[in-house]
Parts: structure tokens; C-alpha cells; sequence
């Protein structure tokens, strides 16, 4: 039986050097050309990290780091929610504490921001953008449906304002000029069996430079009508 995971939330400028270091250490084990520096340069952007450690020794098992924040669009204030750097060790893959603890930090950190509160998620493995399939009902781009014209402009526009000539809009994707990261070999292997799942097959189709580290936007609104059971269950 695994060890049980805690969580703790903690805004970005509160960590030491030694849990960043700490971080650090668990994304380089799932990312090649991975640096300290990059590492960092990204972590400023953020402004709130969830840690996931092991209850029992207090070891760091996953992370993951959030920007929120407020935006003008068409007239109206939004909320936006971009998640960084989301990793768990692979010993922990399938435990619900880090979609648990990603979801009621989101929701508490947000309960007063105006709505809507969109996820701008971008993916560089078929993983990540399965928790999009899992606890959302509706979220673009997906297999079954095309992307309607009002959330595909609005997506360009959160791309774009973020990313900036690294965000390639007629391919969907950020290719990060300088900072890419692929994942490690056997970290998100696409097998034919993974390839059955026509979310993953979906996924390989519109990101295959996925494995040179390009990253497929998408996008989602946080609300709990828009969760699935399983959504609703790690919201609980």
C-alpha cells in the first residue's frame, strides 16, 4: 500500500530555495533538457504552488503551480486560471490527491473573482490533457466535437496575451523558443493500446510535435456545472 499524501497550498513568494530545489529534483525526473534557471524563470510567473508530500516522511511526491488572475475581454472582466508545471512520481501515478487538492485550490483562491474562470491548460503529454476528459464535460479541443468560434477566439486571445510569438494559433500549440521540455522517455509512452482511447489518438493527431516538447493549448471553464462525477467527487 502507498504512503498517504498531504497537501499543502503556499503562495509562490513563500518558498524557500530548498523547496524549490526540492521541485526541481521531481521535475527532472520527468523532463529532458530541464534546467534550475528555466525551472525558476518559469516559477516567477506563477502565483500560488500546490505541494504533494508523502504524510509519513514529508518527502516531496508532486506539485503543481497556478497563476490567477483578472482579465478585460469583449467589454467584461474575467478570471483565468493557468496551470504550469502539474507532476506527480510515477510511484503516486492514479492517486487523487493532487486532482483533489488542484480543484480546491482553484475554487478557494478564486470564490471571489468574477465568472467566468476559464483554465488555459497547455499539455505536453496525452496525461495532462486527460484530466481535462476525466472532470470536465466540456473543454476544447476534444475528439467529437469542433471548437465553436466564440471559445476558440477567446482561447486565442488568453494564448496569445501569455505566450506571445511562442503561441503558433493556426497549429494550436506554444512552441517555446527557448525553455522547451520534453518528457522523458517512458514517462507518457503512446502505445497502441493508449491509442484505442480516442482522447489520446485525438491528442497525438493535433500536438505530434509533443515529443520535441511543443505544448497543445486548451481551454475549459471552471464551474461546478461543468464538472463530471469525477469532478465532483475530487470538489467535494
Amino acid at each position: 500500500m502507498l504512503p498517504s499524501l498531504a497537501s499543502q497550498t503556499l503562495p509562490r513568494v513563500e518558498l524557500s530555495s530548498e523547496i524549490i530545489r526540492e521541485m526541481f529534483d521531481v521535475f527532472y525526473e520527468n523532463f529532458e533538457r530541464s534546467s534550475l534557471e528555466i525551472f525558476e524563470r518559469d516559477l516567477r510567473d506563477k502565483n500560488w504552488v500546490i505541494l504533494i508530500r508523502d504524510a509519513e516522511c514529508n518527502a516531496l511526491q508532486g506539485f503543481s503551480t497556478l497563476a490567477l488572475y483578472e482579465m478585460d475581454y469583449q467589454g467584461k472582466r474575467i478570471s483565468v486560471v493557468y496551470s504550469g508545471d502539474t507532476i506527480i512520481r510515477r510511484g503516486y501515478w492514479g492517486t487523487p490527491e493532487l486532482p483533489r487538492s488542484w480543484i480546491h485550490t482553484v475554487l478557494e483562491k478564486s470564490a471571489h473573482m468574477p465568472q467566468p474562470l476559464y483554465w488555459l491548460l497547455i499539455s505536453s503529454g496525452y496525461k495532462t490533457y486527460r484530466f481535462l476528459t476525466v472532470f470536465y464535460k466540456e473543454f476544447y479541443p476534444r475528439y467529437d466535437k469542433p471548437t465553436p468560434p466564440e471559445i476558440q477566439a477567446t482561447m486565442e486571445y488568453l494564448a496569445t496575451r501569455r505566450f506571445g510569438s511562442d503561441y503558433h494559433c493556426e497549429e494550436g500549440v506554444v512552441r517555446f523558443q527557448n525553455g522547451a521540455t520534453p518528457l522523458r522517455k517512458g514517462i507518457a509512452e503512446v502505445t497502441d493500446e493508449r491509442l484505442h482511447d480516442p482522447h489520446v489518438a485525438f491528442y497525438i493527431l493535433q500536438n505530434p510535435g509533443y515529443v520535441n516538447g511543443d505544448e497543445l493549448v486548451c481551454m475549459t471553464q471552471i464551474h461546478p456545472d461543468n464538472f463530471t462525477a469525477a469532478g465532483r467527487r475530487m470538489a467535494r
